[in-house]
């Protein structure tokens, strides 16, 4: 009898044994489980149908494009690269009746005022080391232009701050993003940039990239934002009807433009400013 006593012991210790260890795989199991939705939560966008009927509306109000609209901390992503923070919605809502616009060159209601005006730029030092010598070109392509704005590049603290985008841009295609100025007259202040996708990129691509994007900031539209499909492929794409939030820069062509730095889509390769480019940025500033 004492042996089977210490046989089934024996057992209940080695069942409680396993009991205990289960228990320990399982805690762990929902540990990481719970470190696993964390992350998730922190680095996933919300996606364009939790953006309201309301927002697109007015988004489509302005003469933005509702198509892949994507919901960020910020406000909304629209047209691949723009941010439209709930501010500069209200602010681009204006009575003015603005013209509709085809493929020729746009800007915002708002632009950078106070000129002549030096902009200073600052780059986030953890950005990969090609992004040094690509604003360094992007604001020389400015500056060339003797513009009543010029740009400044500075240490910390820049008027625009260039850093980061975060990570789930990948999966939405996103390459950098840019805003427009605000209602009383100041550059957008911030450009975040995918730096998986540019961190082996030639200077001109990336050149190219950060001139569009600083673009934004001051006030312009992408040239061809009434047929997206012109330069990002695809069926023809059309934002919709609107009277406010795109003004026609007059002297630029009626038709679309291939090498334009402001066009919605990159093809991958350096695109300087054409001379109907220049002759919008003479215009506005």
């Amino acid at each position: 009898m004492n042996r089977i006593n210490c046989i089934c012991s024996k057992i209940e210790h080695i069942v409680n044994f396993k009991i205990i260890q289960m228990k320990k795989v399982f805690f762990i199991i929902a540990l990481m489980a719970l470190v696993v939705v964390s992350c998730q939560k922190d680095d996933v966008a919300i996606t364009q149908e939790e953006v309201s009927v309301q927002v697109l509306d007015q988004i489509k109000d302005l003469g933005f494009s509702t198509q892949n609209v994507i919901k960020c901390d910020e406000g909304y992503i629209v047209e691949g690269d723009i941010i439209l923070t709930n501010e500069s919605m209200q602010n681009l809502t204006q009575e003015i009746k603005l013209r509709v616009g085809a493929e020729e060159h746009y800007c915002t209601y708002n632009l950078v005022t106070g000129t002549p005006r030096v902009i200073t730029v600052s780059l986030d030092k953890k950005l990969p080391s090609n992004f040094g010598p690509a604003l360094d070109a992007a604001i020389d392509r400015y500056n060339v232009l003797n513009l009543n704005i010029s740009f400044q590049r500075v240490d910390r603290n820049g008027d625009i701050k260039i850093t980061a985008g975060p990570r789930w841009w990948d999966s939405y295609g996103i390459l950098g993003m840019g805003g427009f100025p605000t209602n009383a007259g100041d550059p957008y202040n911030s450009i975040q940039m995918n730096t998986t996708a540019f961190k082996n990129a030639k200077i001109g691509y990336l050149t190219t990239v950060l001139a569009h994007e600083m673009g934004h900031n001051i006030g312009l539209r992408h040239t061809d934002y009434m047929d997206r499909s012109f330069s990002c492929g695809g069926e023809y794409s059309n934002e919709g009807p609107s009277d406010v939030g795109a003004v026609y820069i007059p002297g630029t062509p009626v038709n679309p433009e291939n090498r334009s730095w402001m066009l919605s889509c990159t093809d991958g390769s350096d695109r300087p400013f054409t001379s109907n480019d220049r002759a919008a940025l003479n215009y506005l500033y």
